[in-house]
C-alpha cells in the first residue's frame, strides 16, 4: 500500500549523502546542511567489513554495536539545524543495535534542547531464529557450507517500507539497523511521492539514486580513473540527488565545492558492486540498470533516466558473523639493497621462530599466515616491474585459535630489528594488537519470517510487507556489434578506452567499465573477454568471470569469482576489497584499428 503523501507534495525532492562508509569525513553533513541544497540529510555507515567490525565492538561492549560517529559527531554538530530547517534525517547508523543508537541519539537531543522526534525502524536483527535455522541445515548462500554454531549477530538486509512508515509517522530523524544502503534514500522517496509498492520502475529508479550517492563523494569525482581533472580534493562536494516523481534524477553537489559533476564519475558509480546490472537484487524491488542513460545536463548536473524495476524475490538476504579465533598483523620496514629478499627472510624466519615456541607450549600452529611485500608490487603477481626495490614494508598476517599465542608472535616482531636484516626499522607504532578474526556468512531467510516495525516516542508499530509478488525473469540481453579482428594493427592498454571502478562483495571483485566514446565498446568488449580477464588475474583469481553488458552506457561489468583471498574481514590481502584490480585491469592491452589507437 501506499504511504500518506505530505500534505503539500514536492515537485522535486533533494537528497544529501553525507557519508559512505562508517569512517568518511566529518564535512559532510555540515557541508550539506549548510548548502540549503537538500531537503532530506542521509548516511550509509555498512559494509559488511562494518558489520564485523561492529560485531566485534558488542563482543567487547554490550551497549556498542552501532556507529557511535552518527551520534557523538555529525549529529552533534547539525541536529538543531537540521530541525530548524526542516530537513530530515535518515542513517542506518543503528548497526547490529539500533536501539542503542536511537537511545544515544535521545540523549543528545536532550542535552541540545532539540525537540527532535526519532523513529527506529527494528527486525533485521534475526540472531534468535539461528538455532533453529542451523538445525535446519541452512547454508551459506555463496559458499554451501553449514552455518557456524556461535554466531555474533545475523542482520537480514531490510528494504525501505520501515523508512518510509517512520517518515509518515511524523519522525524527524530515522535510524534502522541493517538495510540496503540505498534504503535510506528510497524511503524519503516513495513517502515523498506516494509511490505504489509495484511502481517497479520508480522504486527502481529511486534505488539506483540512493545507490549513487550511497558512497557519497564517489559520485562527484572522488575515485574517478581521469583523477588528474578532478580540482580541489580537499573540499569536494558531498553528492545531492534531485528526484523527481518518474523515478528520474539530476546529480550534484553544493556550490561552490570541490570535485566535478562528470558523467563518466556518475556512470563508473552506477556500475559500483551492483553484479548483474540486469538482476540488482533489493527487497522491493529487481532492479534492470543496462538500459539506463546518463547524460551532462550542464557544469553541475548529470542527468539519470531509464532504470527499469521488477517484482523483487520473497527472501531477503542475510548478513551474519561468527568468531573464528583471532588475526594479528605486525609490519617492518626493510631499507637498502635487495630489501625484498630480505624482507622476505625475516618473515620467514619469525614465522620460523614463533612456531618452535607454540610447539614448545604444546600449543597448535597457526590456522593461516600470509607474508607480503608493499612496495614491489606483490598483488600484480608475474607482471610486477619494480626492479630492485629499496625499501620495503614486510606485512606478516597470522590467524589462531589462541589469542596467547599471537600474543607471543606479537612480541616476536620487533625483535627483528636488531637481529636479522641491516636496514631493518618500522613506523613505531609498537606491538601489533590482537584481534578476534570474524567470519562473516550469508544465507536467504524468508521475508514471511522477519517481522519488521517502527518505534516512535515509545509506540511501536508493525510494518506491513506487501503481497508476495511473482519473481519474473529479466530479458536477455544482446552483446555489442562484433568488430574485425583483422583490421587491429595497434595495441593500446584498455586505460586509453575506458574508465574503471572496482569493489566487493564478499569474495567477489566487481569490476565495471565504460567506454570513453560509444563507438569504442565492441573493441573493448572483444578485447575483454572473461578469459582474457582470469588470465591476467591468474595468480588471484580462483573461480570463474562473468561478464554483462549495459548498452545504456556503453559499459560492461565483470564478476569475478573468488578472488579475494576470502573478502572482507577474512582476507588477510592489502586489498581485502579489491578496490585496486580495476587500476590493474586497466593496463591489459587492447587490440584496436589505427585510427582509434591515434585518437586524441
Amino acid at each position: 500500500m501506499p504511504a500518506a503523501v505530505p500534505s503539500t507534495p514536492r515537485s522535486v525532492v533533494r537528497i544529501g549523502g553525507a557519508s559512505g562508509f562508517w569512517g568518511d569525513s566529518s564535512v559532510g553533513a555540515r557541508q550539506l546542511v549548510d548548502s540549503g541544497q537538500i531537503d532530506y540529510l542521509v548516511f550509509d555507515y555498512l559494509a559488511e567489513t562494518t558489520m564485523a567490525v561492529l560485531a566485534a565492538a558488542r563482543l567487547r561492549k554490550p551497549e556498542m554495536g552501532y556507529a557511535t560517529d552518527f551520534v557523538d559527531v555529525a549529529m552533534r554538530d547539525v541536529l538543531a539545524d537540521c530541525v530548524v530547517r526542516g530537513i530530515k534525517v535518515v542513517s542506518n547508523a543503528g548497526g547490529i543495535h539500533p536501539e542503542a543508537c536511537a537511545a544515544a541519539l535521545r540523549a543528545l537531543a536532550a542535552e541540545l534542547g532539540v525537540p527532535a522526534r526519532i523513529a527506529v525502524v527494528l527486525g533485521d536483527d534475526v540472531s534468535a531464529q539461528l538455532p533453529a535455522l542451523c538445525a535446519a541445515g541452512t547454508t551459506d548462500m555463496f559458499t554451501g557450507e553449514p552455518l557456524p554454531a556461535k554466531l555474533l549477530s545475523a542482520s537480514a538486509y531490510l528494504g525501505a517500507q520501515g523508512v518510509r512508515q517512520a517518515l509518515a509517522a511524523g519522525a524527524d530523524v530515522v535510524v534502522t539497523g541493517r538495510c540496503v544502503d540505498s534504503a535510506v534514500t528510497l524511503g524519503p522517496l516513495m513517502h515523498e511521492f506516494g509511490w505504489a509498492d509495484d511502481d517497479w520502475d520508480r522504486l527502481a529508479g529511486g534505488s539506483l539514486a540512493g545507490h549513487i550517492i550511497e558512497c557519497g563523494c564517489q559520485a562527484t569525482g572522488g575515485l574517478h580513473t581521469d583523477w588528474q581533472a578532478i580540482p580541489d580534493w580537499a573540499h569536494i562536494g558531498y553528492p545531492i540527488v534531485e528526484c523527481a516523481a518518474d523515478g528520474s534524477f539530476s546529480v550534484t553537489k553544493p556550490a561552490g565545492t570541490g570535485g566535478r559533476m562528470l558523467r563518466a564519475a556518475v556512470a563508473e558509480q552506477m556500475l559500483y558492486e551492483i553484479g548483474d546490472p540486469a538482476a540488482y537484487l533489493l527487497p522491493d524491488v529487481a532492479c534492470d540498470f543496462r538500459d539506463v542513460v546518463i547524460t551532462q545536463q550542464d557544469d553541475d548536473h548529470v542527468h539519470v533516466t531509464g532504470a527499469r524495476g521488477r517484482p523483487p524475490t520473497d527472501s531477503y538476504k542475510v548478513s551474519a558473523t561468527a568468531q573464528d579465533g583471532w588475526r594479528c598483523a605486525g609490519s617492518l620496514v626493510i631499507v637498502g639493497l635487495d630489501a625484498a629478499a630480505k624482507a622476505q627472510r625475516t618473515g620467514e624466519a619469525i614465522l620460523e621462530r614463533t612456531r618452535e615456541l607454540f610447539a614448545a607450549r604444546g600449543w597448535a600452529d597457526y590456522s593461516a599466515t600470509h607474508i607480503e611485500l608493499l612496495g614491489v608490487e606483490s598483488l600484480y603477481g608475474p607482471r610486477a616491474r619494480t626492479g630492485a626495490a629499496r625499501e620495503v614494508m614486510l606485512r606478516l598476517v597470522v590467524d589462531h585459535a589462541s589469542r596467547p599465542a599471537l600474543e607471543l608472535f606479537a612480541r616476536e616482531v620487533a625483535p627483528a630489528g636488531t637481529s636479522w636484516a641491516p636496514g631493518t626499522t618500522g613506523p613505531g607504532a609498537g606491538r601489533p594488537s590482537v584481534s578476534p578474526l570474524i567470519k562473516p556468512s550469508a544465507f536467504l531467510l524468508a521475508k514471511s519470517e522477519v517481522p519488521v516495525s517502527v518505534v516512535t516516542e515509545g509506540e511501536a508499530r508493525p510494518v506491513p510487507w506487501p503481497a508476495t509478488f511473482v519473481s519474473i525473469a529479466a530479458a536477455p540481453t544482446k552483446a555489442p556489434p562484433e568488430v574485425d579482428l583483422r583490421s587491429a594493427t595497434h595495441e593500446v592498454p584498455l586505460i586509453a578506452l575506458a574508465w574503471a571502478r572496482s569493489g566487493d562483495k564478499g569474495d567477489l571483485s566487481n569490476i565495471g567499465l565504460v567506454a570513453r566514446r560509444p563507438e569504442w565498446l565492441p573493441w573493448i568488449w572483444a578485447g575483454v573477454t572473461p578469459e582474457a580477464v582470469k588470465a591476467w588475474f591468474a595468480h588471484l583469481v580462483r573461480g570463474e568471470v562473468e561478464r554483462f553488458h549495459l548498452p545504456g552506457i556503453h559499459g560492461l561489468n565483470l564478476l569475478l569469482h573468488g578472488a579475494l583471498a576470502g573478502g572482507g574481514p577474512r582476507s588477510p590481502r592489502m586489498d581485502p576489497l579489491g578496490k585496486g584490480m580495476g587500476q590493474m585491469l586497466l593496463e591489459l592491452p587492447i587490440r584496436v584499428p589505427a585510427d582509434i589507437a591515434n585518437a586524441d
